[in-house]
């Protein structure tokens, strides 16, 4: 519902908040197409309508160069984002466990040895199909561990209840769930009804060796409050955002064509 996140009674779901002209969703789906993955299967719960209704009018010119001729009555689009994309819209319920979302939408990935998943509030430049090839065999899915990015400090006790020290969680060696996963079929076995997807299906598959995590620093943002929007917002306005690579790739493009 993203109510951490909310400056007035707005009632979109978070990954409808935006970032510049086009939502949250809009940014992590596009950061996927730009890695050869334009298959999505959205998991609808709160706000499914709003999602619905967005894509259903969605307009290419909103982000693309175009030219327009015959009075508006042709449309020359110079670039797409999402005309090759395939969007499966399912209703997984308003107060459903992400686990139990996974099995609902499981016989839209039936086919698929190896699917992705996404909470749908977080954006990285990570190499998403260098995670893919590094997902050995024996295991049923791997997560992006990143360093935690909260600004709180941990304070340090010694055995008389003095304070021995101050340190930045994010300088400690810590690592948190970063939200993007590779899964593959057997990820479905260690999922039970109603089940959470971390606390549950990958917390066993770890304790029997079949799931694994890939430690990441570079570039990877969460959008849980309004500051860290404002961050969001202010990467995209530099047009240095790290997770936009389709602008890097169109840019790298026009200048091997000039």
């Amino acid at each position: 519902m993203g109510m951490r996140i909310r400056a007035d009674n707005d009632s979109l779901p978070k990954p409808m908040t935006m970032i510049g002209d086009r939502p949250m969703l809009w940014h992590i789906m596009r950061w996927y197409a730009s890695h050869g993955h334009t298959d999505f299967i959205l998991c609808l719960g709160y706000g499914a309508a709003a999602i619905k209704d967005y894509f259903l009018s969605y307009r290419e010119t909103g982000s693309n160069d175009f030219r327009l001729s015959d009075g508006g009555r042709t449309i020359e689009m110079f670039d797409t984002d999402i005309s090759d994309w395939t969007i499966t819209f399912v209703d997984t319920g308003q107060s459903t466990a992400i686990g139990e979302r996974l099995r609902r939408v499981r016989p839209y990935v039936v086919s698929d040895d190896v699917f992705l998943a996404n909470y749908g509030d977080g954006l990285s430049d990570v190499d998403m199909n260098s995670l893919i090839r590094s997902l050995p065999e024996s295991s049923v899915g791997s997560l992006l561990a990143v360093p935690p990015q909260d600004s709180f400090h941990v304070l340090g006790f010694g055995t008389e209840g003095q304070m021995t020290g101050i340190e930045a969680v994010a300088g400690m060696d810590m690592w948190i769930n970063g939200g993007f996963f590779v899964l593959r079929q057997g990820i479905f076995d260690y999922l039970e009804p109603g089940d959470d997807l971390v606390m549950n299906a990958c917390t066993r598959a770890a304790a029997d060796g079949r799931f694994t995590a890939n430690r990441y620093t570079g570039f990877w943002a969460c959008m849980d409050t309004l500051k860290e929007r404002a961050y969001l917002e202010e990467l995209h306005a530099s047009g240095e955002a790290p997770w936009e690579v389709w602008k890097k790739r169109s840019a790298a493009s026009m200048q091997l064509v000039s």
